[in-house]
């Protein structure tokens, strides 16, 4: 079976806001600012000039992730999730690889994510692919945020 990575249509709007709280409620909990993000993708990700992609294998939709305008030309990859029973696969390093070959391919400088020391291998897997630990800025929307990460594209 080969994976697909697919553009947001409004029939995944489940999926994503499933695939995320699973996710969130299996290491941490589902915060304000993921509610707002999850309840209406269409409008608080899309409808911001952001891009949700999804990630069908044999059939089934088994990851998601978003990127959402954080400065001119420089994206935030958030809401990357990949449901368990298909971890294991490199599919979230193929999203992540897709992310980044989109965000060149849009001439875009950056992207930059949020994360947290108590995921070690998506840390891994981030540096792995270039990303670079910078100064995480205090009052962030997520509590669970204790590392912040940059790829520059030029």
């Amino acid at each position: 079976m080969s994976l697909k990575i697919i553009p947001f249509e409004s029939k995944y709007a489940t999926d994503f806001k499933n695939l995320n709280i699973v996710w969130l409620e299996q290491y941490f909990y589902v915060e304000e600012k993921d509610k707002v993000l999850l309840s209406d993708c269409e409008n608080s990700i899309i409808g911001n000039g952001g891009h949700i992609f999804m990630a069908e294998y044999g059939g089934a939709i088994v990851g998601c992730f978003s990127l959402l305008p954080y400065k001119n030309k420089h994206f935030e990859l958030g809401k990357m999730a990949v449901d368990s029973n298909y971890q294991g696969l490199r599919i979230g390093q193929q999203l992540l690889s897709f992310a980044i070959d989109f965000a060149k391919s849009n001439h875009w400088n950056a992207i930059t994510l949020y994360s947290s020391t108590k995921l070690p291998t998506a840390l891994h897997i981030y540096r792995k692919f270039g990303f670079k630990d910078v100064v995480l800025e205090k009052n962030l929307p997520y509590a669970r945020s204790d590392i912040k990460m940059e790829l520059y594209l030029r």
